[in-house]
């Protein structure tokens, strides 16, 4: 089933986060006329088409629904993981992956697995800007779900990795 947005909604661009349908546009390019959602990126206002036909394919999705975000939270507060003691650049490119895909509990496992390690010894300098990808795509989109401030969500989630 396609997800039909309109405009005023918003939705989830893997990688990139919440961002809100300015508008649905028809162009033609190469011949063909397509259409598109014109997807504003909360984060920093980065303006994205993407072919309404394609979104589902490239991941794009709605935001969580308010009654998932307890999973989100049970995978942050998971502590019985296995992290792999490989190296930091095939740690970041397996985490890149999964944000990548634009799932919320991918993202969430990212962060958790990354703030465990952070407490056994101190991050690259790559997994420390992952850390913070994945903090600010987390925060955002159950900040925008919940109907709080983003300050309150990850007040939430370092209360969760502070044992509270």
């Amino acid at each position: 089933m396609a997800l039909t947005f309109k405009t005023g909604d918003k939705a989830v661009y893997p990688a990139h986060g919440v961002g809100t349908i300015d508008g649905i546009e028809t162009r033609e390019i190469a011949g063909t006329r397509q259409t598109f959602y014109v997807l504003k990126i909360l984060e920093n206002g980065m303006t994205i088409m993407v072919p309404t036909r394609n979104a589902d394919n490239i991941g794009m999705r709605e935001v969580i629904a308010r009654e998932n975000i307890e999973q989100v939270f049970d995978i942050l507060r998971e502590r019985d993981v296995h992290l792999d003691s490989q190296t930091w650049n095939r740690r970041y490119r397996e985490y890149m992956g999964k944000i990548k895909t634009g799932s919320v509990y991918e993202v969430a496992k990212v962060l958790r697995d990354l703030s465990i390690l952070k407490t056994e010894k101190s991050l690259s300098f790559g997994e420390r800007k992952m850390f913070d990808i994945a903090q600010s795509l987390l925060v955002k989109e159950l900040a925008v779900s919940l109907d709080e401030a983003e300050d309150d969500v990850e007040i939430r989630i370092n209360k969760i990795f502070d044992g509270e």
